[in-house]
């Protein structure tokens, strides 16, 4: 393992103050000599991580006390635009493995792992100046009742079946009823966002969706997926599902209206609905 790993006897650690979901640092509190590591320490199920200047490491425990300890938790993290100066690794028992390398700048770009396979390792890498450097991320943790979600992080251009377009709509941050207005793709992010037009609001958290002016009796907003999903205009009722992430709605599940009642309708003659959405 690198060095950084098994550190001498007369290695400093240091605990920055945070807020508990945040933690903002510097390097310069280094002598340029010592190869510092940092503890932080963040106990929120989401919160940023901002290092100016980085030098040495950071170790970046998660260990929030908004979930049970038995649950099993999956952390995502985004770094900031033009985040620099350090590599992100996945580590455990010594091993690392790594999440984000140092200038890969890719907007939009989520990295997903399991807490049980081990904690976030920050590295800097050896600079000739350090005044411009900056590295940060955000990262949200999610709890075993949003596995679907983590799905549609990982894998959101592929259609949902039957049972995760039912669990989606018991599960997810927002539910409505509406068509697609307009698509806008946006490459230098990486995805596309869709303005919709609802006729019924189910669930919404945030306020994704609001009123429209004049009295229309419509609501309207966006939500975003990724561009290598190729969503285009297309007319009818569609059934949108999703969760906010990072603060953006995220699309999730999203089927024709009509497939979605035909779903509904057989799971609820066979008494398997999870729970129950008006269907008027």
């Amino acid at each position: 393992p690198p060095p950084l790993l098994t550190p001498p006897p007369l290695l400093l650690l240091l605990l920055y103050s945070s807020d508990l979901c945040s933690w903002k640092g510097s390097g310069l509190t280094h002598e340029a000599h010592r190869k510092e590591v940092e503890q932080v320490y963040l106990r929120c199920s989401a919160g940023s991580v901002e290092w100016m200047y980085p030098t040495g490491a950071l170790i970046v425990n998660l260990r929030p006390n908004t979930f049970s300890p038995s649950r099993h938790l999956t952390v995502c993290i985004k770094p900031f635009r033009d985040s620099s100066g350090a590599n992100i690794y996945l580590e455990k028992t010594g091993e690392l493995r790594l999440l984000v390398r140092d200038g890969d700048s890719e907007p939009g770009r989520v990295q997903c792992f399991s807490l049980e396979r081990g904690g976030l390792f920050v590295e800097a890498t050896p600079q000739q100046d350090i005044s411009r450097r900056a590295t940060g991320f955000q990262y949200e943790l999610m709890s075993g009742h949003r596995a679907l979600d983590l799905h549609m992080l990982t894998a959101p251009c592929r259609p949902c079946s039957d049972t995760e377009v039912l669990l989606a709509v018991c599960t997810s941050d927002f539910v409505v009823r509406g068509s697609i207005q307009d698509v806008i793709h946006a490459p230098e992010r990486q995805e596309s966002v869709i303005h919709l037009r609802v006729n019924r609001l189910y669930r919404q958290k945030s306020r994704v969706f609001q009123l429209a002016p004049e009295g229309s009796g419509h609501w309207q907003g966006h939500v975003t997926t990724l561009l290598e999903c190729g969503v285009r205009p297309g007319h009818g009722d569609f059934l949108f599902t999703g969760h906010m992430h990072f603060g953006e709605a995220q699309l999730g599940c999203a089927p024709r209206f009509s497939d979605f009642q035909r779903m509904y309708r057989d799971a609820e003659e066979r008494g398997m609905n999870p729970c129950e959405i008006g269907m008027e």
